[in-house]
């Protein structure tokens, strides 16, 4: 009987973001882990591998292709009422309990998870975007570095068609990665999922690999913007939120931050799902610290004005949000506040 594994590694290719060792050996360097592969074995991630000393690595599927609201995303400052082309593959280097897509994510890890793929070729996605309307194209759902080599071929196409390019990711980077990417990819959306580097072994990774890469995603120029799942009784303490938003101001107070609602799934259904009111009291936080832009999401009518867009310095409301329904967009050419035309940061019309 043929495995997903052996269908999935027949839409490969060789990798760019490695390099060769003795004995047939390969470093992959497309995340943080930095595994090293013998000849025969995969990575953490499940979808690199090295066969006969070459890193294969996913090319030409999907097992999602959906157009969303770029607010899903979830990107505030990007082109409010936007569509986003959004895709994804298989595996993760993550494997965090309460996934929201780990169907995909984990489907060579977990025997409960897959999900089918389909071969497609990146001219048609970027056709597919155009037919729909999209004004960006992404990498979501599963962890985008993974399948790098695969988004910058998409990527490549897209940007002479006049879409931007966005990931959705864990922030588990590497330098190296990001500088492969950064001629192609406009947007990153990083979860920083909490200040604990214990939660983050439970995790799978290391905290301090995301902090690292939010400081470089930042200095490198690509558009940012940060989000939390705030997990009830995990990582909602008064301490660690502030701790999290002093981090972003001490990176730049401009990038905006997402605090989200947890909904049981996946393997963790013991903590309740997260309340208004600790999303209120965590976006309270955000603010006190120094974050000039911090947003409720995941309850839509049930968070007051955080999910709207207002000016820093005059306290206009510039764009104002119920879920991902637009229902007010006040900002001026070159994003500019009406009122006392400050500068919103973001990629506006």
């Amino acid at each position: 009987m043929t495995s997903l594994a052996d269908v999935l590694d027949s839409s490969t290719k060789e990798g760019v973001l490695y390099e060769k060792l003795e004995g047939g050996r390969v470093r992959c360097y497309a995340c943080g882990h930095r595994c090293l592969i013998l000849d025969g074995l995969r990575g953490i991630c499940k979808v690199r591998f090295n066969e006969g000393g070459v890193l294969r690595v996913p090319t030409g599927y999907v097992t999602a292709l959906n157009c969303d609201p770029t607010e899903k995303k979830p990107f505030f400052h990007v082109l409010p009422g936007s569509q986003t082309l959004t895709f994804g593959m298989l595996g993760c280097d993550f494997h965090c309990p309460y996934c929201q897509n780990w169907l995909s994510s984990q489907a060579l890890r977990d025997p409960a998870a897959g999900t089918g793929a389909m071969r497609v070729g990146a001219e048609e996605m970027v056709a597919l975007a155009g037919r729909h309307g999209a004004r960006l194209i992404g990498s979501s759902y599963n962890e985008p570095l993974i399948t790098a080599e695969w988004a910058v071929e998409v990527f490549r196409l897209a940007r002479p068609q006049g879409l931007r390019t966005l990931f959705v990711s864990n922030g588990n980077a590497t330098r190296e990665a990001l500088e492969y990417l950064r001629p192609w990819l406009d947007c990153y959306k990083i979860d920083l999922k909490s200040m604990s580097q214990k939660n983050y072994r439970l995790l799978g990774g290391r905290l301090e690999n995301v902090l690292d890469t939010i400081r470089m995603v930042r200095e490198m120029g690509f558009w940012t913007e940060v989000v939390t799942l705030v997990v009830p009784g995990w990582n909602d303490s008064e301490g660690e939120l502030r701790e999290a938003a002093r981090f972003l101001v001490s990176v730049s107070p401009d990038i905006p931050w997402h605090v989200t609602a947890f909904h049981k799934n996946y393997k963790m259904t013991g903590p309740a799902n997260t309340s208004a009111a600790t999303l209120l009291r965590a976006a309270a936080i955000g603010r006190e610290e120094g974050v000039r832009f911090v947003y409720a999401g995941n309850l839509p009518g049930s968070v007051g004005p955080h999910e709207n867009t207002y000016c820093p310095q005059c306290g206009t409301l510039l764009v104002e949000r119920y879920g991902y329904h637009i229902a007010q967009y006040k900002l001026e050419p070159g994003g500019r506040c009406p009122s006392c035309s400050a500068v919103i940061p973001g990629v506006w019309d």
